[in-house]
C-alpha cells in the first residue's frame, strides 16, 4: 500500500468513499451525496490554499483519503487546521487510517501549523479513540449540535 498525494485521477474513488460515509454514518454532517464537480471544487480549494490531500493507494484502488483544511476562516486561527480521514467501508480496521494520519501531521508541521482539530460525532467511539492514540485531547463537547 502506498500513501501518496492525491491527484485529480483519484477524485472518483474519493467521491465514492465520501458519499458512502454521508449516506451510512454520522462522520460527515451532509444530507445529500456530492457530485464529482463538487469534489473537484473541494480539491481545487485544497490546491489553491496549499492544504494536502493524501490517498491510500492499493494497486490503483483508493482505500481511503485524508486531508487538512482551515479550522476557522479568521486570522487568529491561521496556525490551526482541521483534519479529515475517511476509509472505505471494506477496508476499515486494517490500519489504513493510521497510515493516512502520519503524512497529515508531517504536512501540518511543514505548513507551520500548531494545532490540528478533529470534529468527531460523540457516537463515533472508534474515531475518538483513534485520535487519542495520536495524542489528540477532547477539549469540547457540543450538545445537540449537528
Amino acid at each position: 500500500m502506498l500513501i501518496r498525494p492525491a491527484t485529480y485521477n483519484d477524485l472518483e474513488q474519493i467521491l465514492e468513499i465520501y458519499n458512502h460515509i454521508i449516506i451510512h454514518t454520522t462522520s460527515v454532517y451532509q444530507y445529500k451525496p456530492q457530485t464529482l464537480a463538487m469534489r473537484k471544487e473541494w480539491f481545487d480549494e485544497k490546491i489553491k490554499h496549499n492544504y494536502p490531500v493524501f490517498v491510500a493507494d492499493d494497486g490503483g484502488d483508493v482505500l481511503g483519503f485524508s486531508s487538512l483544511c482551515p479550522f476557522r476562516n479568521w486570522p487568529a486561527y491561521k496556525y490551526t487546521a482541521e483534519n479529515s480521514i475517511y476509509v472505505a467501508e471494506n477496508s476499515r480496521g486494517k490500519g489504513i487510517g493510521k497510515l493516512l494520519m502520519k503524512p497529515l501531521i508531517e504536512a501540518a508541521t511543514a505548513l507551520d501549523l500548531h494545532t490540528i482539530v478533529a470534529g468527531i460525532d460523540a457516537s463515533n467511539t472508534i474515531s475518538l479513540q483513534f485520535h487519542k492514540d495520536f495524542g489528540f485531547e477532547e477539549v469540547a463537547h457540543f450538545k445537540q449540535v449537528g
